[in-house]
């Protein structure tokens, strides 16, 4: 179920901020990398982002969960055991992420030589 709490005005721009809405936030975005390699479960996830506060990280699982870009499953055992995977939405995100990550590295090393060369 693909939920949408806004109205895009289809400008222009308009395809680049539904991607946008999408994996807005701090986290959303490299949730979604994370998810790529396969399903994860909550503490996982949080140990793969440690300055993420817990609250922050289930508010973002939440509404990418609410968007349709990962799948909550939760197993019915003790302790509770909830496992989040990428939806086929989800998954359709991988070349924009990976892209976003190789960008990232090259952004790094391009900050690394100006503060080798100051």
């Amino acid at each position: 179920m693909l939920k949408t709490k806004k109205r895009y005005d289809c400008a222009a721009g308009c395809p680049v901020e539904v991607t946008l809405d999408l994996i807005d936030g701090k986290w959303k975005g490299v949730i979604v990398y994370h998810l790529l390699s396969g399903t994860l479960r909550f503490n996982e996830i949080r140990r793969k982002l440690p300055s993420a506060t817990q609250r922050m990280l289930t508010r973002q699982l939440r509404e990418l969960e609410e968007c349709g870009l990962v799948l909550r499953t939760v197993y019915a055992q003790v302790p509770p055991r909830v496992d989040y995977a990428l939806t086929e939405e989800g998954r359709s995100l991988e070349e924009i992420v990976r892209a976003m990550h190789a960008w990232g590295e090259r952004r790094l090393e391009r900050l690394a030589q100006v503060q080798a060369a100051a």
